[in-house]
């Protein structure tokens, strides 16, 4: 089910949704701060752009046409615009950089939507997709935009991915504390980002994946026949529904 753009703005205007952007907002600048070149945001990734625009050539966010779309950055001209995640309005190769947030657990073709950004993506052009946890809490209460769509596990992930001309260079878990809105689990939140990470629990509420594209799809090796020397092999004799065999190799020729 899309999400709206409206749940999102207000999830993000909230305690829970500022923890979350301030986690995963830190992650996302730990990758790619001063990375300078052009950004793109894809599905609802506003809340995590604006660590990236210092030093960035330019920074876009689109948003798909079920979603809706709102006025980004607060200041100066907006940069985000309505567009079908499977047909975005780019030329080939014309993105350096493409974050992924709430868009790949919403979309009915993901597969679609990661060959599309392949397309956009400059060679050697890096992309973060953040993605519910399939193990997680998050994932499991739909109070969230976390909630929503169909989560991932690693092996899930990678799997897409892959099939989609991408290799993953880096994985990060975040989002270990409940999904509750309570102060005693607001205000402990960068405990459980530590202790979950120095343990590597395995329910994180979110996949935080970045990956390179393949320049080259690669070729699979078909295992070849080899035929027999005895086998009999059969070739026209000329005449219609006749047929005469070879000799086999030493054998005097008729």
């Amino acid at each position: 089910m899309p999400l709206d753009v409206v749940d999102l703005r207000n999830f993000y205007a909230e305690p829970l949704g500022q923890v979350a952007r301030r986690v995963l907002g830190a992650a996302v600048a730990e990758r790619w701060r001063g990375s300078g070149g052009s950004v793109l945001g894809i599905g609802y990734a506003t809340p995590y752009l604006d660590p990236l625009r210092e030093g960035a050539e330019r920074v876009l966010a689109f948003m798909p046409e079920v979603q809706g779309v709102v006025n980004w950055p607060a200041e100066g001209p907006s940069a985000t615009a309505l567009a079908i995640s499977t047909m975005l309005p780019l030329p080939d190769q014309s993105i350096d950089r493409i974050l992924l947030v709430h868009a790949l657990e919403t979309e009915e073709s993901p597969r679609e939507l990661l060959s599309e950004v392949w397309r956009v993506l400059s060679p050697g052009g890096r992309m973060i997709a953040v993605v519910p946890n399939r193990r997680g809490l998050w994932a499991r209460m739909d109070t969230t935009p976390f909630g929503q769509g169909l989560p991932y596990s690693r092996s899930q992930l990678t799997g897409v991915l892959r099939d989609s001309l991408f290799s993953p260079v880096f994985w990060g878990e975040h989002l270990y504390m409940p999904p509750i809105p309570r102060r005693v689990f607001l205000s402990s939140a960068t405990a459980w980002e530590r202790i979950g990470a120095g343990l590597s629990l395995p329910f994180s509420g979110v996949h935080l994946v970045e990956a390179t594209k393949l320049l080259y799809r690669p070729v699979t090796v078909r295992k070849t026949q080899r035929v027999s020397r005895m086998q009999p092999v059969f070739v026209p004799a000329g005449a219609p529904g006749s047929y005469s065999r070879l000799p086999e190799e030493g054998s005097p020729a008729s």
